[in-house]
């Protein structure tokens, strides 16, 4: 591998990625906008599904009765208690009921859990605080907001602009160059991690100061599952540009790969209480491992131990990808 020539290819993809305006502009207005507008929205308390968790057995003759009949609510059976504490703490349920004790928990920040409450308000429970400080929703949402900008800045921007580069017939001519297949996958690969990496630590910078943010976490960890997580859906946008000559294909399959794992990834809900086919689903997709694992670290303070999991299956689809991708790479 020569440097001098991979670092001539890396300028000139940084280039054309700065001079394209448009593509640099929605980079950085997208997710600023998506956040704003949540964090707006979900202040309002306007919202209609509800997630219950349900600990212990009711009596057949209690008043709950009535209640676990109330349509438009998802009742989930839990088993551990301080684990269903945890997850109304990080709005991944509205409200925890504890059926023995005749007792519920509740955020007081959430919307959902607000008007559950005034629901159970004439059923005479006990009211329970969660522990620790209480979680917002864009507390929430925002690693899912930054991972979904991620996924679609790292598939189409490495493996819809290949393919053009494909059919522009610029591969062909850089062929005929000293450029070996290697050293241009490089450099396309690490001119957009730089993007990526730059990109987000301003989004996140920017709507910080407007928004404050929960990190409790390590922002070192924070930064390490950001270039994991990028490299991860990097070489997913190779391994569809691999070989693919037309644009239209490969727009349609990075949208087949990126829809589904927009709405399973946990980007904008907590899969909590869907069908165990979809949970397992999502698991086999590189950006749940992201989101997880920024989630983590950013509202639980979980360190390298706690999101080892993660950060190694990250890596395994990073080297898995990578290495079909530049194996079945062609130039024509």
């Amino acid at each position: 591998m020569s440097l001098r020539r991979f670092l001539a290819a890396l300028q000139a993809r940084n280039l054309e990625f700065l001079r394209d305006r448009t593509a640099l502009g929605w980079n950085f207005i997208m997710p600023v906008l998506i956040v704003m507008g949540f964090a707006f929205a979900f202040s309002t308390g306007q919202q209609d599904l509800y997630k219950v968790a349900l600990f212990g057995q009711a009596e057949t003759d209690t008043p709950l009765v009535t209640f676990l009949e109330t349509r438009y609510i998802d009742f989930i059976p839990v088993d551990d208690l301080n684990d269903a504490i945890d997850k109304v703490d990080r709005h991944q349920l509205d409200l925890l009921l504890d059926q023995e004790e005749q007792r519920y928990w509740v955020n007081s920040t959430s919307p959902k859990g607000y008007l559950l409450e005034q629901i159970l308000s004439s059923y005479g429970l006990s009211r329970e605080t969660v522990s620790g400080s209480e979680i917002r929703y864009v507390d929430w949402l925002i690693p899912g907001v930054l991972g979904m900008n991620i996924m679609f800045s790292a598939l189409f921007g490495v493996g819809y602009v290949i393919v053009r580069y494909r059919k522009n017939g610029v591969l062909k001519r850089l062929r005929a160059t000293p450029l070996s297949a290697f050293e241009f996958l490089s450099a396309q690969i690490t001119s957009r991690m730089l993007m990526i990496v730059v990109v987000t630590i301003l989004v996140y910078a920017g709507t910080n100061l407007v928004v404050d943010f929960r990190m409790t976490g390590s922002y070192w960890l924070l930064l390490l599952i950001l270039i994991l997580g990028a490299l991860s859906m990097i070489s997913v946008g190779l391994l569809i540009a691999a070989r693919i000559t037309s644009e239209e294909a490969a727009n349609g399959l990075l949208n087949l790969l990126s829809w589904p794992m927009m709405l399973l990834s946990g980007v904008w809900f907590s899969l909590e209480g869907s069908h165990p086919l979809v949970q397992n689903l999502a698991l086999a997709l590189p950006l749940t491992h992201m989101i997880d694992a920024a989630r983590a670290v950013m509202i639980e303070g979980a360190g390298l131990a706690d999101v080892g999991g993660q950060l190694i299956a990250l890596s395994l689809f990073s080297v898995i990808f990578v290495t079909i991708g530049s194996k079945t790479f062609r130039w024509e």
